[in-house]
């Protein structure tokens, strides 16, 4: 599961990280805490110009046919292996794949029936990447107005991730970024990409529990424990 995650990067480090051209004209400011129904930056191919660009969405997929908001506080990710059944997913993932920058994610580890520790995972060298992703548009029958959102896709852990959670988020690497957002035929979709990253290319360590309340948004909930990192090794 990916329930909660932190972008250190500003649009421009998002443009350079994912060869995007022209940067939005709109401020997209790094986040520390980033929930489920705000609104975060993705990177998707433009469907009139098929170039890369940063749009904001919200974190919570609504399928199109949905009478309701409501189902996107149950969508925020996207098991990898129902993806291509799933009625709320299967129609953007043949059509509406996307790149969701990050920096790095939270997991809570539970300790006992009361007790929950926040650990913080990344990557080793401290680069941005990429979780995969999907996107949709929904119209609301009431206001006729639409709203874009998107979901996180999860795989099976690696070793890293598998001592504190049964999941973890697929983070692709960059030489698949062009395959995962090019639209392909339905019998040739980039599944085989939805697989769990090299642990050994990742990091994790203890954080502080203010990470478990949203309105705390600092660079304190995930730096101050860089000093002790813990690896696979």
């Amino acid at each position: 599961m990916c329930g909660r995650y932190y972008r250190r990067s500003d649009k421009q480090r998002i443009a350079d990280a994912f060869r995007i051209g022209v940067p939005p004209t709109f401020d997209i400011l790094p986040s520390y805490n980033i929930a489920p129904q705000t609104f975060q930056p993705v990177v998707r191919l433009d469907p009139e110009t098929r170039q890369r660009e940063i749009p904001l969405l919200r974190w919570g997929l609504i399928p199109f046919w949905a009478k309701d908001a409501k189902i996107g506080y149950s969508t925020i990710n996207a098991k990898a292996d129902t993806l291509a059944t799933s009625p709320a997913f299967r129609a953007a993932l043949r059509h509406r794949r996307c790149l969701v920058p990050a920096d790095g994610f939270y997991e809570w580890q539970t300790l006992d029936k009361k007790t929950k520790q926040p650990w913080a995972i990344a990557l080793k060298d401290g680069s941005t990447f990429a979780f995969a992703g999907l996107w949709e548009t929904w119209k609301d029958k009431t206001t006729g107005q639409p709203l874009e959102t998107y979901t996180i896709i999860t795989t099976e852990p690696n070793e890293l991730t598998a001592k504190l959670h049964s999941r973890m988020p697929v983070i692709l690497a960059p030489r698949d970024y062009e395959r995962w957002l090019t639209p392909a035929d339905p019998a040739r979709l980039p599944i085989d990409l939805l697989r769990p990253f090299d642990a050994a290319l990742m990091a994790s360590w203890k954080v502080s529990s203010a990470v478990g309340n949203v309105r705390n948004n600092s660079p304190d909930l995930c730096t101050e424990a860089l000093e002790r990192p813990l690896t696979t090794g």
